[in-house]
């Protein structure tokens, strides 16, 4: 198959726009709670939009605003246009959700185990959970997150050269996920804390937060709308990043790449052959 055009960065961009204008529009519709986060309330502080080297967007929800989203969002949503994707569904196995946007590609760097995997462009919903006041139930809950993600990661197809990860991956297999989940999920709403830990945290720290950093929700300005973040993203945005106002040097100033190939204009349908058939390096994604 001949490889289509990849649609630049700003295309992309623009697209990931549509699809956060219509989580809006939905999340406004059903009263439900949201907030930008990661990346995307970086860029909302320091750029008031998107990262210009970035092309993802990130939304997070409370368990309970989260879990009402993905049971009530299509009653509303424009079905013709997109597609919720959620969590632990049939053709996707993953722990978090995401909403695509019909009728386009977003090829990513893996080879998907499930060829009916819907792989349109898309930006990502997190969960946030209820973590344990003590420090011993968090690392519990942090590590239970890790068996979780991994069994997810192995049977969407994730690939990888590091034995440690085939070995572990290979070792939840047999661990039964919904203890885990449940685990992982098992603070109490009394709690001091919550945790992005099924956000694919890498790190323990920084996947933290108090409570009272979603207790206050702000408008913010991001690419010319009003969207809500944390009234305390400054302590957010500095667990994550420390500096975050500081800008990477120029040569870090790169796109993260999460897919190989953007197509606005095809289906991702089309490229099933070409993905199936696609030869890349395991790569690892840097955020900043």
């Amino acid at each position: 198959m001949e490889l289509f055009a990849t649609a630049s960065l700003q295309e992309h961009q623009k697209a990931l726009l549509t699809l956060l204008e219509e989580f809006d529009r939905v999340c406004k519709q059903l009263k439900i709670s949201y907030v930008l986060f990661a990346g995307t309330m970086l860029g909302a502080v320091r750029h008031k939009g998107i990262i210009p080297w970035d092309d993802d967007l990130d939304v997070l929800m409370m368990r309970r605003d989260y879990n009402r989203f993905l049971n009530e969002a299509e009653t509303v949503l424009n079905k013709d246009r997109f597609f919720l994707q959620k969590e632990f569904s049939e053709h996707w196995p993953m722990f978090f959700s995401k909403l695509r946007l019909n009728n386009t590609a977003c090829i990513e760097k893996y080879h998907p185990k499930d060829s009916e995997t819907h792989q349109g462009v898309y930006i990502d919903l997190f969960p946030c959970d209820n973590a344990f006041n003590n420090g011993f139930g968090r690392k519990l809950q942090f590590l239970a997150s890790k068996v979780v993600i991994a069994k997810s990661l192995s049977e969407r197809g994730y690939e990888t050269d590091s034995k440690k990860k085939k070995a572990f991956m290979c070792f939840c297999k047999i661990l039964p996920r919904p203890l885990f989940l449940k685990l992982t999920q098992g603070g109490s709403e009394e709690s001091e804390y919550v945790h992005t830990f099924l956000g694919a945290a890498s790190s323990f720290q920084k996947n933290i937060y108090s409570r009272k950093c979603f207790d206050e929700i702000i408008e913010f300005e991001f690419e010319g709308r009003e969207y809500p973040i944390s009234a305390k993203y400054d302590e957010l945005l500095t667990t994550m990043y420390g500096d975050y106002m500081e800008l990477p040097p120029p040569e870090e100033r790169t796109v993260k790449q999460h897919a190989v190939l953007v197509d606005l204009e095809r289906s991702y349908e089309e490229y099933k052959d070409y993905h199936k058939n696609l030869e890349f390096d395991v790569y690892t994604r840097s955020i900043r």
